[in-house]
């Protein structure tokens, strides 16, 4: 719609600018300013009205016909005054030619019409290019993918063919045709357009990729799991137009700004005819100031200066990952007082990893840890997995064990090399009756202090060794924090596990107020406590167990949901797990707005001088504004405001430029 409409007042612009070119040659008033004159022949006094009606019909026209829905809507806005002042103009300069007249209107009504279709074709042109993202993302899914056909050969089919379960190949360069898990391969895909991670990210077997991203050097057999509009592209594309489409409070409160102008713009004007016609009498002039003050309050600027900024915003956020259901709470996020933090899979990594270990005389510890890894070889635990991972962190091969027997409650054991071994917690030395090395203890009671869970690995009877686990707190966790505290937005967190654990990550982080031992259900109920004491709230979770709180909150942020963009308890959906992305969001917003409140006092600031101006209240010192230039002052209105809503894009959301950000660190743990 945009690019019709651009195209229509281009080339009704460049046709209406040459057929004003002849009034303008034959105006007397422009030829007494700048000292020239054309020369005259039979008929020359017709050129100024005969084409002034050309420009009106065809360049002025479409305003009146953009103003039928508002009048008939009862619901006047821009159209309506600009129809208002170009028909006032057109039939005064008509009537100029029946009833002489000191001065006709007519090179001002075609410069009108001309500056108005410039200014509209740079406004419909600023629009569709602020949507361009949508067309962006949707040119991001290729046409047609290769199929892996039960004989293993390859057909060409076009992706709308393709079903829940297919099996697709996509070669080094190509475009992933669907969502879907990798069945066969090792590759890094470019996902930056979906997720706004700049850096390819690995991929190999049993890990999501999404259906719009462009695979690396490698290749890769993808079993398809999503198509068409189930996809996450198709999800954000939905979201993207939604957030597009929706009003914020600014835009409404200049929808209703507009409305109340056309209503200052009808009273101005019949003011200045009354004062002007008992100051001197009803003339040519006071049509002439009548026409300035209708020209000059003219809203076309304040109708393009939210949208524009809501376009450009809307779309800067889906490249860097933020998506934005409620146009609203993306406003507000610029003045939150506090934001919770969900803990586990937030803050931190949400997987336990080995954060220090201990052993006894004579037992390394790099042999310890492959000989637990070994017995832990077949569990599926998250100890055990953490276990495993740090023996793989530091290349060691753990020995083959047999007969792995879990023990409900307290650990596993197997046997390792002809040896019994064990692996578990307290309850399980209370079990086997081990007796425990006063270092170790001691290694146990400082672990226990930092909130970690201990794990005990026991041969043939003998405790050997103790690995304290922990939930790793995420490098980015410590920036994001101290990136809120600068911009004066209070840190909570929330979790469900003990006081000890919450207050150990709490006070590594330095966040301010901890909600621990939360249950699910009672989380809302965290975030009603700050409301109640006048905070503009933010919740920040993983949007499914989080749903209630996200919910309640003044903007609930979801954050990690990877593939998943149908997260309905959200306002603002941050496609990485990434906690740094919740500055950014502010950030962006304190910017938006910021753009907002600049584009309405230059779209409609002005009018607080120009309109006593256009009426006449300087006359007496002889200022006066005529009608063409209270149309160029407004059609510079415009373009200043198309410019500035452009500049938005300038903000830069970089994570080193942001308040508050250091160069990471090492892995801190906490429980």
């Amino acid at each position: 719609m945009h690019e019709g409409h651009e195209q229509m007042f281009r080339r009704r612009f460049f046709v209406s600018t040459l057929l004003s070119i002849p009034v303008l040659l034959y105006s007397p008033t422009l030829q007494e300013w700048l000292g020239f004159t054309v020369p005259t022949f039979p008929g020359s006094e017709w050129i100024n009205p005969v084409f002034a009606v050309i420009v009106f019909a065809y360049g002025g026209v479409p305003f009146l016909q953009m103003a039928v829905p508002e009048v008939r809507d009862r619901s006047p806005g821009m159209m309506t005054l600009i129809s208002m002042a170009i028909t006032v103009a057109f039939v005064y300069s008509l009537a100029s030619v029946v009833f002489p007249t000191q001065s006709a209107f007519f090179w001002e009504l075609v410069t009108l019409i001309d500056i108005m279709l410039l200014g509209h074709w740079i406004e419909m042109r600023s629009v569709r290019r602020a949507s361009s993202a949508l067309d962006e993302l949707a040119k991001l899914m290729p046409d047609t993918a290769e199929r892996i056909t039960d004989d293993g050969e390859t057909e060409e089919v076009p992706v709308s063919d393709l079903e829940e379960g297919d099996l697709v190949l996509v070669r080094p360069g190509a475009s992933v045709p669907a969502d879907g898990v990798v069945d066969e391969g090792d590759s890094d895909v470019n996902e930056a357009m979906i997720t706004g991670e700049s850096k390819p990210v690995s991929k190999e077997p049993g890990d999501e990729v999404i259906g719009g991203t462009v695979n690396g050097d490698g290749s890769l057999r993808v079993r398809v799991g999503a198509t068409g509009e189930e996809t996450t592209l198709a999800g954000i594309m939905r979201l993207v137009e939604e957030a597009q489409q929706s009003k914020s409070r600014t835009q409404v409160l200049a929808d209703r700004a507009a409305g109340w102008l056309f209503y200052v713009a009808v009273g101005a004007a019949a003011v200045t005819a009354v004062a002007w016609t008992v100051a001197t009498t009803f003339d040519a002039t006071v049509i002439e100031r009548v026409v300035t003050v209708l020209v000059i309050a003219c809203p076309h600027a304040l109708g393009l200066a939210i949208p524009l900024v809501v376009a450009i915003n809307t779309s800067l956020a889906a490249r860097n990952g933020m998506l934005v259901r409620d146009r609203i709470a993306m406003e507000d996020a610029r003045k939150l007082d506090a934001i919770i933090f969900d803990k586990t899979g937030t803050l931190t990594e949400g997987e336990h990893g080995v954060v220090d270990m201990a052993t006894v005389e004579g037992v390394d510890e790099d042999n310890a840890l492959a000989l637990a890894a070994a017995v832990e070889s077949d569990s599926e635990h998250m100890i055990a997995r953490a276990i495993r991972e740090a023996a793989d962190e530091r290349d060691l091969s753990a020995p083959d064990a047999t007969d792995f027997e879990a023990i409900k409650g307290r650990g596993v054991r197997a046997n390792v090399d002809g040896e019994e071994v064990y692996v578990g917690g307290p309850n399980l030395l209370t079990q086997l009756d081990s007796e425990i090395p006063d270092h170790l203890e001691r290694f146990a009671e400082t672990a226990g202090q930092n909130a970690q869970t201990v794990v005990y690995l026991v041969r043939e009877g003998e405790l050997i060794a103790a690995f304290a686990m922990a939930d790793v707190i995420r490098d980015e966790s410590y920036a994001v924090v101290d990136a809120l505290h600068e911009l004066g937005i209070e840190v909570a967190m929330l979790t469900g596990d003990s006081q000890d654990v919450a207050d150990a990550v709490a006070d590594e982080l330095g966040i301010d107020t901890v909600f621990a031992e939360v249950l699910p259900e009672d989380k809302d109920e965290k975030v009603q406590e700050l409301q109640d004491q006048g905070k503009l709230v933010g919740m920040v979770g993983d949007g499914v167990n989080d749903a209630p709180a996200l919910t309640r909150a003044d903007v609930g942020i979801a954050i990690g949901s990877g593939t998943d963009v149908a997260v309905q308890s959200a306002d603002v959906i941050l496609v990485q797990n990434n906690p740094m992305d919740v500055v950014r969001l502010v950030k962006l917003s304190k910017a938006s707005y910021r753009k907002m409140q600049e584009n309405i006092v230059w779209a409609a600031g002005y009018n607080v001088f120009a309109i006593p101006l256009a009426a006449g209240v300087l006359a007496p010192i002889g200022i006066l504004l005529s009608p063409a230039v209270g149309a160029l002052l407004m059609s510079l209105s415009t373009v200043i405001v198309a410019i500035n809503a452009q500049l938005l894009r300038r903000v830069d959301l970089s994570l080193p430029d942001l308040p508050g950000v250091a160069p990471p660190t090492d892995s801190q743990s906490a429980g």
